[in-house]
């Protein structure tokens, strides 16, 4: 058994490879021995310390569990198949594969409408990363909080965001979630506590970190009954900002009851993961600052709700924050102003095959939860729902010009206001001399 100070045993950095064959940049740390807790399991401990240091430590935890493999389904006993050995019910089962489903059908359409010139700007699609926002927001309530990035549109989506809003967002329009002002990459909903997408990568990682302290704020300090739980979702490329250490640190320190969810798609952008970071196992990352650090197939829509669970379990027992990192792949170029030639296509072609509502729709098949009539009503719910948002955003209003300054400073006798309590922008002599928009 490992004790509390023994040292842990060093992984050395993989040299950079490509990702077209069959293996994980992981696998080489499935061979650690393992446990009965999920996966595959190495206790990372605290070194051996000079006797002098060692008392800053006694009340640090000693023991961190990182891992380092996916979630293993339940094996029966025997070859009848039982609710016990499933991992979902009938009902969570068709939960998931609708929320997939919307994802991927709102993407798909999203795409046809930016060619169509219905969008402008920069769109960035979700496509092959579904099981991630569904595995884990699905999991919360409506009080918990998401924080997302430049790729938004799903997560929205899974929290509850109508489509018709979202898609008016994207469409510039006034009943947009953000009545028109945000646009694809700047999601933002209090009804649902979706506190935005971010476009600089980063930086809706403090913003996260403040949610979740206002959490354990309102419990400890205030004395309310309040177990929100907040996600911050960001990609690889993210983690080399500082932004992210930072609030790593903070989070630990304070015990917050936040989970930063890493969505490492292999690439940042152009930018292969392996080329840009010294060691790409960035789940190692979370036991460095004294909290568990989870790797989890994020093509696998089970795999990643099992390790969710564990995640906002935690994070509302007040036991603290957890890194998860979600090995995934977008079947997409970073946005659809990408062509997306940096890639190898042997490299795309191979984790298609992995498509995770494909794999979610094996299982539920295999296992008797559903008929292909049950998914294929789903489906054709999905196809009338996203045309019936199509048809409200090409409907709705643009937003006014007057409602351009708002929502934009904080003090109404500001540039925005003039003295005599009107909008600026209300001036007909407003825009003079410069480009009518």
């Amino acid at each position: 058994m490992v004790t509390s100070l023994s040292a842990p045993k060093i992984i050395q950095p993989l040299n950079i490879r490509s990702y077209s064959n069959e293996r994980s940049h992981f696998d080489h740390v499935r061979s650690l021995p393992t446990t009965s807790f999920l996966g595959s399991v190495q206790k990372l401990c605290l070194s051996k310390l000079p006797n002098s240091n060692l008392n800053q430590f006694r009340s640090v935890s000693t023991s961190v569990n990182a891992v380092s493999e996916v979630v293993r389904e339940k094996k029966p006993k025997s070859s009848a198949i039982s609710a016990s050995n499933l991992l979902i019910t009938k009902e969570e089962g068709l939960v998931l594969y609708e929320d997939m489903i919307l994802g991927r059908v709102f993407e798909d359409m999203c795409a046809q409408m930016y060619y169509r010139g219905k969008m402008f700007g920069f769109v960035h699609l979700y496509n092959g990363q579904e099981a991630v926002s569904t595995g884990f927001i699905k999991l919360l309530t409506q009080k918990d909080s998401v924080v997302s990035t430049y790729r938004d549109h799903v997560h929205a989506l899974s929290k509850g965001v109508p489509p018709r809003q979202v898609m008016a967002e994207l469409f510039g329009k006034a009943t947009g979630c953000c009545r028109g002002q945000g646009g694809s990459m700047h999601m933002f909903s209090k009804e649902h506590n979706v506190l935005g997408g971010f476009a600089f990568i980063g930086e809706g990682i403090p913003v996260a970190t403040g949610a979740a302290f206002t959490s354990k704020y309102k419990r400890e300090a205030l004395g309310e009954n309040c177990d929100d739980v907040t996600i911050a979702f960001f990609g690889d490329g993210t983690c080399n900002n500082g932004q992210f250490y930072e609030c790593l640190n903070m989070a630990a320190l304070w015990k917050l009851p936040i989970i930063f969810v890493v969505e490492n798609n292999l690439w940042a952008i152009g930018m292969s993961h392996l080329r840009a970071t010294s060691d790409p196992e960035i789940w190692k990352k979370g036991p460095a600052f004294g909290m568990p650090g989870f790797h989890v197939d994020g093509m696998d829509v089970l795999k990643v709700r099992e390790v969710a669970k564990e995640a906002v379990g935690r994070a509302r027992r007040g036991e603290g924050p957890t890194l998860v990192e979600c090995e995934t792949y977008r079947f997409r170029g970073h946005s659809l102003a990408d062509p997306d030639e940096l890639r190898d296509p042997a490299e795309k072609a191979h984790y298609s095959t992995r498509d995770p509502i494909v794999a979610l729709k094996k299982y539920i098949m295999e296992h008797n939860l559903a008929t292909e009539a049950d998914l294929k009503a789903i489906e054709k719910k999905i196809d009338e729902l996203i045309e019936e948002a199509v048809e409200f955003a090409e409907e709705s209003p643009a937003p006014l010009r007057t409602q351009l300054l708002e929502n934009v400073f904080a003090d109404p006798k500001g540039f925005g206001i003039g003295p005599d309590g009107k909008y600026r922008c209300e001036d007909p002599k407003f825009t003079e001399g410069t480009a009518q928009v």
